[in-house]
This record gives C-alpha cells, structure tokens and sequence, in this order.
C-alpha cells in the first residue's frame, strides 16, 4: 500500500472508530485523511471503498497487536493473545468490534459482510495454529467474540474468564474431531 493510501486508510479507520459510519461527513473524513478531496477520492471513490479501506487497515492492525512477537510457548501465547485483545478493547473498541457495526449500518453491503467474517475467520485460524489448538477455531473465536461484547462490561474479569475457558481447550494432538 503506498504511503498516501495508508495515511488516508488510518485516517478513515480512527474517524469511522471514533464518529461511526453514518456521522461523519465527506468533509470530516478527507480532514481525518489529511488529504485533499480529490486524493481522498482518487484512492476511495465512494463512501463504501472508505469503509472498506479503513477496514482493511484496522484488520492489519489487530493482527499486527495479536501476533507479533508472542511467546513461543503455546499456552503462555494463547494467555498473551488474549491480553492483547484485552488491551484493544482498551486502547481502540470501547464501542465493541468495528467491523460488526459496519455490518449493522450497511446489512446488505456483502463487501462488508465478507470483509468480517475474513476478519473473524483469520484471527480464530491464526489463534490455533499460533498455539497448537487447530480444530478448535469455532471455540477460540466464540471464546474472543465473548471477550469483545462483555470486556465493556466485566473488564479485567472477562480477560480472566476468557484465559480459563480458551485454557480448557486441548492441543490440537488431543483433538478427537466430531
């Protein structure tokens, strides 16, 4: 991605986080950009190439935050992914998850629709192969689902309830498939 489509990305990504995505004006969207309106629509000729390209760019982030540098050991990985995930609800999603309110405001965008289930399926395949529980992705992403929708409400104790349920799923030697 050049460097002018990744300033306006990141631009769009914190307006769209930050004003949702029926608030924030044409106007308000290329000054978060920092571009002209012209740029912003060279590299985003609709409003829907806007929220995709944001998230898009929002996707990288999280799995840059959720994957890099982890413990090599699987169980002190999975107990630091889901630190992580803590630390994003902290830092970025005090509204709840970016990509599950796009969907809400444009339920018959299909782009967007495949954009969060890529999403959530990505970050659940990555989470068991990083540590050693594949065949359990349905479980990891229930597990983060869980910890994203109630982190608002329980904080730290849902980190705590999500480390001991992802902690009772086995390694993927132990999986007997259904």
């Amino acid at each position: 991605m050049s460097d002018t489509k990744l300033k306006i990305a990141a631009g769009l990504e914190r307006a769209f986080a930050r004003g949702g995505f029926a608030e924030p004006s044409v106007d308000d969207l290329r000054e978060a950009a920092d571009v002209s309106l012209r740029t912003l629509y060279k590299y985003t000729p609709s409003r829907a190439d806007m929220v995709h390209l944001a998230l898009e760019h929002r996707h990288q982030r999280y799995i840059d935050l959720l994957f890099t540098d982890l413990p090599a050991a699987p169980d002190k990985a999975l107990s630091e992914i889901i630190d992580r995930v803590g630390q994003w609800m902290t830092e970025e999603a005090s509204h709840g998850c970016l990509f599950h309110s796009a969907v809400a405001a444009a339920p018959s965008d299909q782009v967007l629709r495949d954009l969060l289930a890529r999403h959530k399926t990505e970050v659940a395949t990555k989470v068991a192969t990083t540590t050693g529980r594949q065949g359990y992705e349905i479980e990891l992403n229930l597990i983060l689902e869980g910890l994203t929708q109630s982190f608002t409400l329980h904080g730290a104790q849902a980190i705590a309830a999500a480390k001991r349920l992802a902690g009772g799923l086995p390694a993927t030697s132990d999986f007997q498939g259904s």
